[in-house]
């Protein structure tokens, strides 16, 4: 068993005001989604200029922020947040949810293609490279906050966290760090540095989100409030990760059928 290291989820206070890692992790994912953009709207023929890139991740951090939030409340929580509607704004406490979160950045990518005319996959092909990093360093929020633990188990690197009681659990946050993070992105990158059908990006990358997502939920506690939906293990987790596994094999076959191979979506010659 490793101990849980028991980091203040306040980064920094300055007086009244308190700047949680959380909300930090949110600002490092927007940056490293912003520099990796540059990177790629400056190879040959990328048809990207660093300023559309800019108003790109503006585009997609209002829809991550809205639409995870939106979608915690919708998916999750509903009842409570009726009860007390001010908590909706107590975001640095948690209550965001990827599936949500994604909603809000389809309609912000759409809205994005419309004002500088490009289409709403050549957009997402675009983004979906650089978004995995963000993903997985918003999952260290998650360990910080001590919030979304695993299963109880015996593993050696298994965890006792704060509130979750006496027994250890699964670090099922550094899991989804790990997946969603580090090894989506490596996917998605190296699968997208050669030219690729239109929706080849985007396919690849809801497909192994959906598997990886599919799969850490078989060790991670459903929300309380919810629990198991089906069967004794079904969680609302996995029933929202299936269309995107199967949106992203459509859109795989769709590309390979098509191949409608085009450098402006990938941004690589």
């Amino acid at each position: 068993m490793l101990p849980y290291p028991e980091i203040d989820p306040v980064a920094l206070q300055l007086g009244p005001l308190k700047i949680h890692w959380y909300g930090l992790t949110y600002l490092i994912g927007f940056a490293a989604a912003w520099w990796l953009g540059r990177v790629r709207a400056r190879r040959p023929h990328s048809g990207w200029t660093e300023q559309q890139v800019a108003d790109l991740i503006f585009y997609g951090a209002l829809g991550v922020v809205l639409g995870g939030r939106i979608g915690y409340i919708l998916f999750y929580d509903f009842a409570v947040y009726i009860e007390n509607p001010l908590r909706i704004f107590q975001i640095w406490q948690g209550g965001m949810s990827f599936h949500g979160g994604l909603i809000g950045v389809l309609i912000g990518m759409w809205l994005f293609g419309r004002r500088y005319k490009k289409t709403f996959f050549e957009v997402t092909d675009f983004l979906a490279p650089i978004a995995p990093i963000g993903l997985g360093v918003v999952r260290i929020g998650n360990f910080i906050n001590g919030e979304l633990w695993g299963k109880v188990s015996d593993v050696p690197w298994a965890m006792v966290f704060p509130g979750a009681g006496p027994l250890p659990r699964h670090p099922s946050q550094l899991y989804e760090s790990f997946l969603e993070g580090a090894v989506l992105f490596v996917i998605v990158w190296l699968f997208s540095s050669k030219p690729r059908p239109i929706r080849a990006v985007s396919g690849m990358f809801l497909l192994f989100y959906g598997v990886f997502r599919f799969l850490v939920e078989f060790v991670r506690m459903p929300d309380a409030q919810l629990g198991y939906l089906a069967f004794g293990w079904v969680t609302m987790g996995q029933i929202l990760s299936l269309p995107m596994i199967i949106a992203g094999g459509i859109l795989l076959w769709l590309a390979y059928r098509n191949r409608e191979t085009s450098t402006k979506a990938v941004g690589i010659k």
